[in-house]
Order: structure tokens, then sequence, then C-alpha cells
């Protein structure tokens, strides 16, 4: 089935490219004012795609790509897919011993070859025209299908530089979906430094308040009714388009499993970003880690779960130097795009106070994971241990769950002490000294008295 799919994605692949050296060819023939069979590249039809169940033609199809969005998709594909077809850019021009300046373009550290750039485009499309050098220029704009679905856009240029000067940057999702089939989940890198949460386990897992319980719903509501609330309402207009909620309560007490479980029960991907891990001394460098996450994120449904929140979220100082005016700097910039994130982001903290006013007042809900109660503690205790295990004698659980005031995260490290000294034993039995030991070994952690 997937050999299936590459070889339908290759054929309309190659027919996109062939009508792409079409266009080139006719830009070089008309930029040296030499007879060809077309006054204008717009005059070369695209291949029709219509019947193909390619991944490649239901994505033009799905977005209904214009000639000059498709042109883009494939010039972007190009240094990816056919590098070669860019080698007429690299001829160098006699008096500057330089690259043409209106091609555009850039070399990139490792590839040889020719990447196109903002201008490169212009440059094929446009020629001197500069009215419709002007008006193409607005492809890339934000509010554009490209840009807006994170299909494609200009690399980010220093500044002072021409925007256009910025690479042609495409999607991984959508290179990956046309060469390999498939769309790909990102993974942990420089790139996108966030990890995919997952869990195994089910919401019987977690003991949550019936305040909490009534909280997770209004985001599942959200989750699944947002967009009737925003479009078929009207609502957009009043509201922003995504959700804000903080998790707060104790190290152990089940935000990052409820956020994991929130996903699995939605259908939604959920990414985990250690704030803690992100945040950088160097100035600027934090914004950018957060703009590859949010950037990468947009219009996928995400669910983006910011873990250690209190590592930049905590309250702003007073600017009293360079260094508070850069922390400021750094809250402030997460603030705004969490804003403008369309879909569900989490905080979590361990102390409602660690945050910063301004957040709370953007959040729309607060959800609090408090220390579990005895009660909730034996719950906890009773559903942890595994079906092939049997209990000492001497355990009592509710006995335990009264005596030791502790997480349900503590709780499965214990339960993971003890179930491992008794499979050492070659026995199915727990015993309520390891039980106890482990408490203990959990209690030094914290550097609490046993």
């Amino acid at each position: 089935m997937v050999n299936e799919v590459l070889k339908s994605n290759a054929k309309d692949l190659q027919r996109e490219l062939e009508w792409f050296k079409e266009i080139l060819k006719t830009r070089s023939m008309l930029n040296a004012k030499q007879a060809c069979d077309y006054e204008d590249v717009y005059d070369i039809m695209p291949p029709h795609l219509n019947g193909s169940n390619s991944e490649y033609a239901k994505f033009i199809n799905k977005h209904k790509l214009g000639f000059e969005e498709r042109f883009l998709l494939i010039l972007s594909l190009t240094p990816h897919i056919k590098p070669e077809l860019l080698d007429i850019f690299l001829v160098k021009n006699e008096n500057t011993n330089q690259i043409y300046t209106e091609f555009g373009g850039r070399k990139g550290n490792t590839h040889l070859g020719f990447l196109p750039t903002g201008e490169t485009a212009m440059f094929i499309l446009a020629g001197s025209d500069l009215e419709k050098r002007f008006s193409l220029q607005r492809v890339f704009d934000g509010s554009q299908l490209l840009a807006k679905e994170s299909i494609l856009w200009l690399e980010e240029t220093e500044k002072g530089e021409p925007a256009l000067s910025g690479a042609l940057i495409i999607s991984r999702e959508v290179l990956d979906l046309f060469t390999l089939g498939e769309d790909r989940k990102p993974g942990f890198s420089a790139e996108f430094p966030a990890k995919l949460l997952s869990t195994k386990m089910e919401w019987s897992d977690v003991v949550l308040t019936p305040q909490a319980e009534e909280q997770l719903i209004e985001i599942e509501n959200w989750i699944e009714h947002h967009e009737v609330l925003l479009n078929q309402w009207n609502m957009s207009r009043m509201v922003k388009p995504g959700y804000r909620t903080l998790f707060y309560g104790p190290p152990g007490t089940g935000k990052t499993l409820t956020a994991a479980l929130l996903g699995k029960k939605t259908g939604r991907d959920v990414y985990r970003i250690d704030l803690s891990q992100m945040v950088s001394k160097y100035i600027g460098q934090t914004e950018k880690n957060l703009a590859k996450v949010f950037d990468r994120a947009e219009n996928k449904e995400w669910i983006l779960f910011f873990d250690e929140a209190d590592a930049l979220f905590g309250n702003r100082t007073s600017t009293k130097d360079a260094h508070d005016r850069y922390a400021n700097q750094q809250v402030s910039y997460l603030l705004q795009r969490i804003e403008d994130y369309n879909g569900l982001v989490i905080l979590a903290s361990n102390l409602k106070s660690n945050i910063d006013e301004a957040f709370m007042r953007r959040f729309q809900s607060m959800i609090h994971f408090p220390l579990p109660g005895k009660d909730e503690r034996y719950l906890l205790w009773k559903n942890g241990f595994s079906k092939s295990a049997s209990l000492g004698e001497n355990v009592d659980l509710k006995d335990i769950a009264e005596k030791y005031e502790i997480s349900g995260g503590v709780i499965i490290n214990v339960i993971q002490h003890c179930s491992l000294k008794a499979i050492s034993r070659q026995s199915n039995e727990i015993h309520l000294q390891d039980i106890v030991a482990g408490v203990k070994r959990e209690y030094g952690k914290s550097r609490r008295t046993f």
C-alpha cells in the first residue's frame, strides 16, 4: 500500500516538475528577449490532477491552490526532490563574478545547490514587472493560505535586510506527506524542542477533584465545539481563537497525565515543552526556541503543554537592569504567542502564586491539582498494583493511605519499588516492609522527615 502511495506521488510530482521546467525555460527566454511559445509564464497551465489519488493531488485539491500558490509549492519542493533543476541560477555574472542579484537565492550550510528565496519566486513569476512583483508579495502575508496554514513561508532575515531575501521554507509535515506518503509526527530536536506526550494509562488511573473534572469537561467542550462557536455563532469578533488553561499544584498530582489523557480522549496530539530547558541566557534565543514550536504547531490542532512554567512565567520583575528587561521581554513574547495560538495551551505550575497576574487574566480556566486526601490515596494504592500481584496479610492499604500524605506520582514510584522487590524474590507477594522502605526513600528525595 505504501509503495502505491509513493508511486502515485512520484508520478504526479514528475508532471508538476515538467510544468515547472517549462516555466523556468520560458522566463529565461523572455528575460533574454528571445522568441518563445508563450508571452507570459502565466500562460503555461499546470497539469490537471483531477481523478488522481496521490497525496499530492489530494493536497492541491483540498486547499484549492491557484497558479501562484502551486508554483511556490513546487519551487520550495525542488531543492528536496530535484535540486539540479535550479542549477541554472548558479551561473555567474561576468562583471561581478557572483550569481545574478535578480535571481535571489543562496547556498545552504551543507547543501551545495541553489536554495530559492522570495526574490527567486519574484524573478520567475514577475520578471521586471514591478506592479506584478508588488502584487505577488501578498502571497507571503500571514493572512494568506500558504502562511496561514503553515504550508510554506519565508525564512526570517537579519534586521534591515529585504524580507524577500529569506529562503523559501516548506513545512516538514508537507514534505514528508509528498515524499514518504505519510504525515510523520515531529521528533524532539533543536528545530522542534518539544516532545510528543502519550500514555497507556486511563482516567481511572488519576484521581481528580469534582471541580477539576467539571473544568476538564469545559475544555473538552471547547475542543469539540469551538469551530461552531467562532464561525457559526460569529463569536470570532469577540473572543480569541484558542483556549488557555493553567494546571497548578504540587509535583506528582497528575498535571502531566491529565494533559496526556485529554489528548488521548479527544484525538489530539499533545506536545510537552519543558520551559526550564528552553529558557536561554542568550538574548533572543528563548523567543527563537518558542517560535519554532508555535510556528510548527499552528493550525495542527495540537495541544501544547508547557511544563515547569515557573521557569519563565513567574512574576515579572521591576526593570532594574538589562537582565530584567530581557526576562520581561521573554514573558511578553510568550504571552503574545499564546494569545495568538488557535489551539489549546496548558501551562503547568507548582504554585498559582508564581504566575504573573497578566497571564492569569488571560486564562479561560485554572485547575487545581491538590495533594490527594486519604480516600483518594487509598484508591491510588488500590488501583496501582498489578493484577498479578497479591498483598501480604499485614498490608492494610487504608492504613497506609491514612498514614502517608504523598502524591499520586510518589505512590506509583513506591508501587514500582515494592513490585520489583517481589519479582526479584521470584514471588508475587507485596511485603509491607518494602512499601515502608519505598515511602521512606521518597521522603528522602524531598528531604521530608519520615
